[in-house]
């Protein structure tokens, strides 16, 4: 039997690479989630995460768990709503990010919908830095998108990433002319990362492509127009890593709610967290 609690424990530090992170998330002490980690690693026999001092990566004992975890957990979480006899009902105003198109979100979503049918879920798909401006106007009820920067710890951290620059295969940069951009329009989260980041390091740019749509950006980047700054996890078919350019740091995806919270929103709240790994896979 593996215990949902450490298999909870499990999902949060595998979705966050951070035991200090996940434990914030759960209202635990550090110590609590080394312990639950510890124990669901006897339970399986088989070590589940690489850690060091600066890094926490699955092993593939790990990856596999993933599965099987989230699995245990919906059908223990089904349950009790069953037995809890109520129905949430309502409007629910839900913002995800342009990252999460090609991802598993919509399964998520789909499941949401099942378990809670009189629920009206009305959902936008916008920048990040949109959906924030669209929260804090009181437009939406919940929003998974991006952190600000820095320092932004609003809301409930899903999963953290490194950001990286990609291309069409067998792009190369040339060091001497300015470095080709294809982004998204502002105030788009990646974009104001990537031009920092060039500025900083003194090397020049130009736009060779802007989309408000990761689809356009896409297409773009695999005609081989120039390079793009994404999320390392989510990286699209056909585009690969672009190296000689400057490192473009992590980026945090969070779930922020509105003023005005709801028996909905912290339901459909609950179902991403408990399948946030589902977010770094492609559909």
């Amino acid at each position: 039997m593996y215990d949902p609690v450490q298999l909870r424990t499990f999902l949060t530090v595998a979705q966050t690479l951070s035991f200090t992170q996940a434990a914030a998330r759960l209202g635990v002490r550090q110590s609590t989630v080394s312990q639950h980690v510890r124990r669901l690693e006897e339970a399986t026999g088989r070590p589940l995460f690489l850690r060091d001092t600066h890094s926490v990566e699955l092993t593939e004992d790990g990856e596999a768990l993933l599965g099987f975890a989230r699995s245990i957990l919906e059908a223990h979480e089904r349950a009790a709503a069953f037995f809890a006899g109520t129905r949430i009902r309502g409007r629910l105003r839900f913002g995800a990010s342009e990252d999460f198109v090609l991802t598993r979100l919509p399964e998520i979503l789909e499941a949401f919908r099942h378990e809670h049918p009189e629920v009206e879920l009305e959902l936008s798909v916008e920048l990040s830095g949109t959906l924030h401006e669209r929260l804090d106007e009181g437009r939406l009820d919940l929003v998974l998108a991006k952190r600000r920067g820095d320092g932004d710890e609003r809301g409930r951290l899903v999963w953290r990433d490194r950001m990286v620059w990609i291309g069409a295969e067998g792009l190369r940069v040339d060091p001497d002319r300015p470095v080709p951009l294809i982004v998204f329009p502002p105030p788009g989260i990646t974009r104001a990362r990537a031009l920092d980041v060039l500025q900083a390091d003194g090397r020049p740019w130009r736009i060779a492509c802007t989309s408000g749509s990761l689809s356009g950006l896409i297409a773009a980047a695999r005609a081989g127009l120039g390079v793009m700054a994404h999320t390392r996890g989510l990286i699209p078919p056909g585009l690969v890593r672009v190296g000689g350019l400057p490192d473009l740091g992590t980026v945090e995806f969070a779930l922020l709610r509105g003023p005005r919270s709801s028996a909905a929103a912290e339901a459909l709240a609950a179902a991403i967290l408990s399948g946030a790994d589902r977010l770094t896979r492609a559909a």
